[in-house]
């Protein structure tokens, strides 16, 4: 168990939602994130995370998105949505091509540019979480 304290109260406080379309970055990105204590949901679409989020945001600690990606959503407007509905939940974009400003991202999110190294993801997930306790 991780010893940090959890961003809320509650036994799922501690999901980090994984937004990725390359099915082994995702499985990879849920595997570095589980090896720290964390517990994964993944989804290979934004509509997908979106939907899940409708259902089950209070259980969501973290988004860990991609920008680019098939569907109605990309990672942009998934955080922009997020954004707008739950202004205090932790955002981590990815890319190797844009960047939260260049997408249209309109919220405060945390950067990572692609290639990451497993260091920047998980150094980059616990600063987002830290910072969202306050």
């Amino acid at each position: 168990m991780n010893p940090a304290s959890p961003l809320n109260p509650g036994t799922h406080s501690r999901l980090i939602l994984v937004v990725e379309d390359e099915p082994t970055v995702l499985e990879f990105l849920r595997e570095i994130l589980q090896d720290e204590g964390l517990a994964t949901e993944g989804f290979e679409r934004a509509d997908q995370a979106w939907e899940y989020l409708q259902e089950r945001a209070a259980d969501v600690a973290l988004l860990l998105t991609d920008i680019s990606m098939p569907g109605t959503l990309n990672g942009a407007s998934l955080s922009n949505l997020c954004g707008e509905r739950w202004p205090l939940l932790p955002i981590v974009i990815m890319s190797g091509f844009e960047t939260p400003e260049s997408s249209g991202v309109r919220y405060p999110v945390s950067f990572i540019r692609k290639p990451w190294t497993i260091g920047q993801v998980l150094d980059c997930v616990q600063g987002a979480l830290k910072s969202a306790q306050g």
